[in-house]
């Protein structure tokens, strides 16, 4: 098997092992030292095969009917070493998310994001996970963090933003300031 079909089939099979709930089989395609951030990690990153499996035990026990489904085209680099997987994941809050200690909310969530992997000796070295966080937490709240356009909130923001910026300037000295500008 070339290392484009492999990368692919590997994937799939992560995949796949995760929607049956088989985190023994899902932790069997990465590699001792596997390397993941996900957005939706507290404190990422976690590294190993036994904090993925624990990172792994939270999610599913705050979303127990969390799914996976792949967006196709996998991309996978020519020679197979990385690839990047879209995805769509439905998934109710049912149970706490601990840690933090997230109470249950019951909302459903659906989102896209994607994966982006690397592989060495055929198993997942590294994951890099991205979606809207925001989002996702507006999903879970059931209520909007985004300021609408022009809004009061906004102009709140965009206030408390110049006069953090004004700040960070301050702090570095007029010769700092005008060479990051």
């Amino acid at each position: 098997m070339d290392a484009h079909t492999q990368a692919e089939s590997t994937v799939t099979a992560l995949l796949a092992a995760w929607n049956a709930r088989d985190l023994v089989r899902f932790t069997s395609f990465l590699t001792e030292d596997v390397y993941w951030h996900d957005l939706g990690m507290l404190h990422p990153p976690v590294v190993g095969r036994e904090a993925v499996r624990a990172f792994s035990d939270t999610v599913l026990r705050a979303f127990p009917d969390f799914h996976f489904e792949l967006r196709r085209p996998i991309c996978v680099a020519a020679d197979g070493s990385c690839c990047v997987v879209p995805w769509t994941i439905a998934a109710t809050n049912a149970g706490p998310y601990d840690p933090p200690g997230l109470a249950p909310t019951g909302r459903r969530l659906r989102f896209d994001g994607m994966d982006f992997m690397e592989f060495r000796d055929g198993l997942v070295a590294r994951i890099e996970t991205r979606f809207d966080l925001i989002d996702v937490m507006e999903q879970m709240l059931g209520m909007s963090l985004r300021p609408a356009a022009g809004s009061w909130r906004e102009k709140v923001l965009i206030g408390v933003q110049r006069l953090v910026a004004a700040s960070a300037r301050w702090r570095r000295g007029p010769s700092q300031s005008a060479a990051a500008v």
